[in-house]
C-alpha cells in the first residue's frame, strides 16, 4: 500500500511540475520570443514586411562631401583638373528590389535630391517591403518617357528642374556645378547638368531621345524588418568611367550638348553603390 501511494505521489508531482511551466513563444526568431518561458503556446508573432528607408549621401573616390565643402577647390577628377563642387541636385524614380529568381518588387515613385537640404538625403519607399532575401536594388536616374512629363510635379516645378521644350521638355536628372583649374591655370565654372530627354540635330531634322538611365547595384541583404539602406553617390565616377571627362572640352552649355549628354548618361550607371545596411 505504501508503495502504491508513493507512486500515486510521483505521477502528481511530476504532473504539477509539467503544468507549472512557463508558456509562452519559445522560438528566439519571433518578435514576441519569451526567453522566460518554458513550453511553447503557440503564440509567436512573426514579421512579414517592413518600411525601408533609403539615405544618400555623397563623396568623391571615398572622401565623403557635404554642403560645407562647396567651392573649395579640394578635389582632382580622372583627367587631373584639381576642382570644387558648388552645387549637386538629382533625381531618381521607379526603385525596384531584386530577388535570386529574377522577380522584383517595383515601388513608384520619384525623389528629389538636393545636397544643401538635409531632409532631401531620406526618402521612405511608399509601401511596405517584403521580408525577404534580395540580390540589389535598382532605381532610374531620370524619369521614364512615360513620366517625363511637362508640368507634371508641383515640388520639381519648384526646384526650377523642368528642362526648356527646345530641348524636349520633361525634367533634368542632374544640375552638377562646380569650378575647376583649366589648363590655363584659371579657375572657370562648370555646369554638368544630365537631361531625360535629349535633342539630336541632324542635316535634315531635330529628332529627340529619351536619355535616364536604369541604374542597377547588386548586393545580396535581407529585409527581416523596418529597415534603412545607404545608398552612396562617387562624384568622382561622373568623370571616369567608362567616358574620362575633360572639362576644359566639356564645362558649359552641355543641355544641348547631344554626344555631352550621352557620356552623362553612359557615365551614371557606375555612380551609385548600396553601403550600410541598418535593421
Amino acid at each position: 500500500m505504501k508503495t502504491r501511494l508513493l507512486f500515486i505521489g510521483l505521477i502528481a508531482a511530476t504532473t504539477t511540475m509539467i503544468s507549472c511551466k512557463k508558456k509562452g513563444c519559445t522560438d528566439s526568431t519571433a518578435d514576441n520570443y519569451s526567453s522566460e518561458a518554458e513550453k511553447d503556446d503557440g503564440t509567436c508573432e512573426y514579421t512579414t514586411e517592413g518600411n525601408v528607408t533609403l539615405n544618400f549621401s555623397q563623396d568623391f573616390g571615398g572622401t565623403a562631401i557635404s554642403s560645407a565643402d562647396f567651392d573649395q577647390l579640394n578635389y582632382t577628377n580622372a583627367n587631373g583638373e584639381v576642382m570644387s563642387v558648388t552645387k549637386m541636385q538629382y533625381s531618381i524614380s521607379d526603385v525596384r528590389f531584386y530577388k535570386s529568381n529574377g522577380d522584383s518588387v517595383f515601388f513608384d515613385g520619384y525623389h528629389f535630391i538636393d545636397m544643401e537640404d538635409a531632409a532631401s538625403f531620406s526618402y521612405t519607399l511608399p509601401s511596405s517591403v517584403d521580408v525577404a532575401a534580395y540580390t540589389g536594388i535598382g532605381f532610374n536616374f531620370g524619369f521614364t518617357p512615360a513620366d517625363n512629363i511637362d508640368g507634371a510635379y508641383t515640388d520639381l516645378n519648384a526646384a526650377s528642374w523642368s528642362s526648356p521644350m527646345m530641348l524636349g521638355g520633361g525634367y533634368h536628372q542632374m544640375k552638377f556645378e562646380g569650378r575647376y583649374i583649366d589648363s590655363n591655370t584659371d579657375t572657370v565654372a562648370f555646369q554638368y547638368h544630365s537631361l531625360s530627354k535629349i535633342r539630336e540635330i541632324t542635316m535634315t531634322d531635330t529628332i529627340f531621345h529619351d536619355n535616364y538611365a536604369h541604374i542597377e547595384m547588386n548586393k545580396n541583404f535581407s529585409v527581416l524588418g523596418d529597415a534603412s539602406i545607404d545608398i552612396q553617390m562617387d562624384i568622382n565616377e561622373w568623370f571616369q568611367n567608362p567616358n574620362l571627362w575633360d572639362l576644359n572640352v566639356d564645362y558649359t552649355m552641355l543641355m544641348p550638348n547631344y554626344d555631352a549628354q550621352v557620356k552623362m548618361q553612359a557615365n551614371s550607371k557606375s555612380v551609385f553603390s548600396i553601403g550600410e545596411i541598418t535593421e
